[in-house]
Formats: structure tokens, C-alpha cells, sequence
């Protein structure tokens, strides 16, 4: 692959993985609305290690707190979670909000990437899911902070997760659409839904990073390439939308999706034609 093409591959995977606008989608969207082709599932898994790399990289310390105070509490009072400390409780949040998202994609993630990849579909499920997170945004109370979420909050919100494994979905739109109906401030739901993503994220890591051995030399280079501008993009995207939505709603987000998802559908048309 080119290295220009694998370095804007890797910016997408970057604006795109964090942004509710579905990077999954993007990555199928931009090489068949140019007519490149398929990157291929492997690139993508070393395009969402980068990602990974940034997201731990921007909450390493919330990391190190949770699961140094879990590791206490848990030596201290065993399975008496209601005893455990806030940073403990959260950890253990994680946990349980990760177990729908690791169900589904072992059972159904070959399905889902034999047959849910056309442009199309996925212009229908970022709109759809564009719809419904302008409707939560509107309607969210925004009254709760993340301190306030509990067992019901996370079981929930990791559901949505799940869902987010259909491309256009978006795993950042649905879990920060989710908290919003769960009554969660923007910032906080965003926060919560970056935090709840990252298990997934060392999840799918490992679930695919066998396939990163068949790649040659030439691929991993340009591989490299595409990891490092993911990275780098994805951390500045975390800091930008957790600012941005303290004081902004998601409406820039949904009319982008509607327009991605017209754009798909007229070019799609187009060609068939």
C-alpha cells in the first residue's frame, strides 16, 4: 500500500474512531468512494492499534488509579463491592459494561465483517443512528456526572457498545448516545464511553493481531505509517470532543453523518447506473 494513502487512512481512523461518526464505516467508505482497494482487515487492526495507543495514552492515569485501587480493595474486602472505593467500583463497572461488546464480537464478528461491509448499508446506519443521537441530545436531562453511574448505567451502555460493531454505527455514537438517554452530562457520557471503549479496543487488538503476521515487509512499513498518524490525530481528536462538548451539543456530528450518508447513497446510485 502507498504511503500516502496508508497516512490518510490512518488521519480517518484517527478523526473517526473517537468523533460519533463510525471509523469502521469510513475505512470501507473512503476506498470505495475513490475507487481504491480494500485496505484489507488487517490494516485496519493496525490502524486501531494506533488508536488504542492514544486512548491509553490520554487516560493512562485514570488506568493506573482504578486498577491500583482496585487491586487494594479487592485484597481488602474481596467481592464486597458496595465496601470497594469509587475508583475500585468503576473499574469493576468497566468490566461488566465490556462483557456485551465481547460476546457479540466473538460470536458474530466474521458474520458481521463477511456481510455487513457495502457502502450502502452503512450510509443507512449513520444515518439512522445519526437521527437517534440527535433526539438523545435534545431530549438527554444532562443532569448526572459520572460519579453517579452505577450497575443498570453500565450494562446499558455497554449493549450499545455492541451494537457498534456494525459499520456506521459508531462505538463512540452509540455509547455516548446511550448515556445521554441514561440522563449523563456530554462530557461525562463521552468520557465514560471512551473508558468503556478501550477494553474493546485491546480486545479486537488481539482478536486480530494474527493477521498482521502475513503482511510483507512493504506492508508493514506503510502499516507504520498509517499507525503513527492514528495515534498522533487520535489523541488530539479525545482532547478536542471532550472540550467541545462541554459547552456544544452533537448536532455538527449528526448533520455530518446525513451528509456522509447522502453523499454514499449518490455515489453508489451513480455507479450502479
Amino acid at each position: 500500500m502507498e504511503f500516502v494513502r496508508a497516512a490518510i487512512l490512518g488521519i480517518v481512523q484517527g478523526l473517526t474512531e473517537f468523533l460519533p461518526v463510525s471509523s469502521s464505516g469510513h475505512l470501507v467508505l473512503i476506498p470505495a468512494l475513490f475507487g481504491w482497494e480494500d485496505q484489507g482487515l488487517s490494516f485496519d487492526v493496525g490502524l486501531h492499534l494506533g488508536t488504542l495507543l492514544a486512548i491509553l495514552g490520554y487516560f493512562w492515569r485514570d488506568w493506573v488509579e482504578m486498577v491500583r485501587v482496585g487491586t487494594a480493595d479487592l485484597a481488602r474486602y474481596q467481592f464486597r463491592f458496595s465496601r470497594h472505593r469509587r475508583p475500585s467500583q468503576f473499574l469493576w463497572l468497566i468490566a461488566l459494561g465490556s462483557v456485551p461488546a465481547a460476546v457479540v464480537g466473538f460470536l458474530f464478528n466474521d458474520w458481521i465483517e463477511e456481510h455487513v461491509r457495502q457502502p450502502w448499508l452503512i450510509a443507512i446506519t449513520l444515518a439512522a443512528v445519526g437521527a437517534v443521537m440527535l433526539y438523545a441530545d435534545s431530549r438527554g436531562t444532562r443532569a448526572r456526572t459520572m460519579s453517579s453511574i452505577g450497575v443498570v448505567d453500565a450494562v446499558v451502555i455497554g449493549v450499545a457498545q455492541a451494537c457498534a460493531l456494525i459499520p456506521g454505527v459508531s462505538r463512540s455514537g452509540a455509547t455516548i448516545t446511550t448515556g445521554l438517554f441514561r440522563g449523563l452530562d456530554r462530557n461525562d457520557a463521552a468520557r465514560f464511553a471512551f473508558l468503556l471503549g478501550t477494553p474493546a479496543f485491546v480486545g479486537a487488538a488481539l482478536l486480530k493481531g494474527k493477521d498482521l503476521a502475513s503482511e510483507t515487509s512493504t506492508d508493514l512499513a506503510a502499516l507504520g505509517v498509517g499507525f503513527i498518524c492514528s495515534a498522533v490525530v487520535g489523541f488530539l481528536v479525545i482532547h478536542f470532543l471532550l472540550r467541545y462538548l462541554r459547552t456544544r451539543s452533537l448536532a455538527v456530528f449528526v448533520w455530518y453523518r446525513f451528509g456522509v450518508a447522502a453523499l454514499t447513497l449518490v455515489i453508489a446510485g451513480i455507479r450502479v447506473a
